[in-house]
């Protein structure tokens, strides 16, 4: 694992992003102040607003300090026949239909980068492409407009593919995308896909409790919950035969050992530290702020209880609290749950 020197490539390489949310905008925007051949695509409202104004972003912890890029929009992706890289920054719900409509546009020319949550998109994209990789977004991101995007940090980003194929069209893409954001290519893309996931798991509990929606009414017993979520992920990604891989920003094996593990006493304090940094997840803002009628439970938090399942590892925290989403996610004026009629499904799911 290693990071790539900062050199731009050639500017006349052509880069489109397919997807200009909050995480494939805030990227589009880095990238675009150091490589002069970026586009987004752009659909609906939005597009006016993008080619007016274009993208501003601004870190959290300094919200007045704003920075705005001007980008290439374009409509169509037609438009550019001869693309070279799309990178695909769509939600895995909406990923099969973009790829196909990448494919029929643009055939199998371009290099194409997934940069979803959790293992689906290596499933989907080598249904339409040959030159499938891969990338682990570490920073969270949320945006406030068209075109205003919130960061916690700027990076790291991760690329690879799961059987290391594919160096040359990685190295391109690390040398685009190095300039704008800290790039890391790996030979152990598999564990650091993975060790996201477990995080991922979050996503579903501050959800559903509305953290930074609504005020957590018990934090010992919300800690007591997520922690236990997230280290039951390291216990099946270990019976998997999966190795951390360390992400700037992400905690360590050891430290969701320790909260998890360790009296409440010891940790809350840091606990409650760490809560300040969180921000409203993807999840979060597609079912509390109504931003889609779908959500990446599934392919998160339902395929990780797949995974417990083929390794006989039980996963009570996980199973309760997923099975709680599903019920109360899909009704149209969900409001969050009061944490403590989480913890009793989930006292009745260790019970069986």
């Amino acid at each position: 694992m290693h990071a790539t020197k900062k050199e731009p490539v050639d500017n006349n390489f052509k880069v489109v992003f397919v997807g200009a949310g909050a995480i494939g905008g805030s990227l589009a925007a880095w990238i675009a102040r150091y490589h002069e051949a970026t586009w987004v695509l752009g659909r609906g409202a939005a597009i006016e607003s993008l080619r007016s104004t274009g993208i501003t972003t601004y870190p959290a912890h300094h919200p007045d300090q704003r920075d705005n890029i001007k980008v290439k929009i374009i409509d169509n992706l037609g438009a550019l026949l001869d693309t070279d890289v799309v990178v695909l920054a769509v939600k895995l719900y909406d990923l099969d239909a973009a790829a196909s409509l990448v494919k029929e546009t643009l055939g199998d020319r371009p290099i194409v980068v997934g940069m979803q949550n959790g293992v689906e998109n290596q499933v989907i994209l080598p249904r339409y492409f040959s030159r499938s990789i891969y990338c682990v977004v570490a920073y969270n991101a949320w945006r406030d407009a068209s075109g205003v995007i919130g960061y916690q940090q700027k990076g790291p980003l991760v690329l690879g593919t799961p059987d290391n194929r594919l160096q040359d069209e990685i190295r391109t893409v690390a040398d685009i995308f190095s300039p704008g954001i800290q790039t890391i290519v790996t030979n152990h893309f598999q564990d650091a896909v993975y060790s996201k996931l477990i995080i991922n798991l979050a996503n579903s509990i501050t959800t559903l409790v509305g953290l930074n929606y609504r005020p957590i009414n018990d934090i010992g017993l919300f800690q007591a919950i997520l922690s236990n979520m997230v280290y039951e992920g390291v216990q099946v990604l270990k019976a998997a035969g999966f190795r951390e891989f360390h992400l700037a920003g992400i905690p360590s094996w050891t430290t969701l050992w320790a909260a998890a593990r360790l009296p409440n006493f010891l940790t809350q304090r840091t606990f409650k530290k760490n809560m300040q940094k969180m921000v409203i997840s993807s999840m979060g803002q597609d079912v509390l702020q109504h931003k889609s009628a779908q959500t990446e439970l599934e392919y998160l938090n339902g395929y990780f209880i797949s995974l417990a399942d083929r390794y006989g590892c039980r996963v009570p925290y996980n199973r309760a609290v997923y099975r709680l989403c599903q019920q109360h996610f899909s009704q149209p004026d969900f409001k969050p749950l009061d944490v403590n009629l989480v913890w009793d499904e989930i006292r009745q799911q260790a019970a069986r």
